[in-house]
């Protein structure tokens, strides 16, 4: 055989690595790397406390001080009603919970790609598993501060209703919402590094819009639709409901904008990022 001919067999024998070369293949290498998932997510939820002097503890203490300071503001100075009759910082809390697990997967997705540089410029993998892989660190937070929940449920009273077994569905609600923003800022944060001081201010714009401080049953009705426009209308009353047994998530058509809302997000989402893709390693 001649030096061209077994050139030409050795180029036909070439496999060609690329990220995804249709959506088939795309969501088959997501589930053959599904370990690498794991791995990811685990090594973000040793480094996440390490070296800090009180650890874990700061996913208790910064839903605390806020209810605090929420509970005086919206229950004391505002005076607004509570759903069901329910102590106040009980509502605030739960609230609070459902808003810091979504908005830590906002940010911590915005953010995957460009901490993860060196990983995404030397080996191929489906990069989709870098911004899916922060939603552990979140999911560690929300499990440590439910206890403290239950001890002010415990204290007001409140027993959880038989709908408590919804809540990882409002969960996984949460998670579709802020990882669908997540993925659209992720990507544009590769090629423009002002994202990343954009994203603050979308989390705190979202905290004072969405109900949190407040119940849903206080906002007028002619701002209704607007307001479930926000889809995190939806995974806080349902964690209400499903947690507290108050307020009706489901009442009126509002859940289905919601609803409408977290489903586009994420749709457009995984296309922003899957078209943008495979340039990542290039720009980042």
């Amino acid at each position: 055989m001649t030096a061209s001919a077994r050139g030409s067999v050795m180029a036909s024998q070439q496999i060609i690595i690329e990220a995804g070369r249709t959506a088939g293949q795309y969501w088959r290498d997501l589930w053959r790397y599904r370990e690498l998932l794991y791995f990811l997510a685990w090594r973000d939820i040793l480094v996440h406390y390490k070296q800090t002097a009180i650890g874990v503890a700061w996913a208790v203490i910064r839903p605390l001080v806020t209810m605090v300071i929420f509970t005086v503001i919206f229950g004391r100075i505002a005076k607004l009603p509570a759903d069901g009759g329910v102590w106040y910082p009980v509502l605030v809390l739960a609230g609070m919970l459902a808003w810091q697990f979504c908005a830590t997967v906002l940010g911590e997705a915005s953010n995957s790609l460009v901490a993860n540089s060196n990983l995404i410029s030397k080996v191929y993998f489906p990069r989709m598993l870098v911004p899916l892989s922060t939603v552990g660190v979140p999911l560690l937070d929300l499990a440590v501060s439910l206890p403290l929940l239950g001890l002010l449920m415990a204290y007001a009273g409140v027993v959880p209703p038989w709908q408590v077994v919804f809540v990882p569905l409002f969960i996984l609600l949460g998670a579709a919402a802020a990882l669908g923003l997540g993925l659209f800022l992720c990507a544009l944060n590769v090629g423009y590094r002002d994202v990343r001081y954009v994203i603050p201010f979308i989390v705190q714009f979202g905290l004072f819009v969405s109900p949190v401080g407040f119940s849903t049953s206080v906002v007028p009705g002619e701002w209704r639709l607007l307001f479930n426009l926000n889809p995190m209308v939806l995974v806080i009353d349902g964690m209400r409901w499903a947690l507290l047994g108050v307020g009706e998530p489901f009442a009126g058509g509002g859940w289905v904008v919601s609803l409408g809302v977290t489903a586009a997000l994420l749709v457009c989402g995984v296309q922003y990022f899957r078209k943008t893709e495979r340039t990542f390693a290039d720009v980042i």
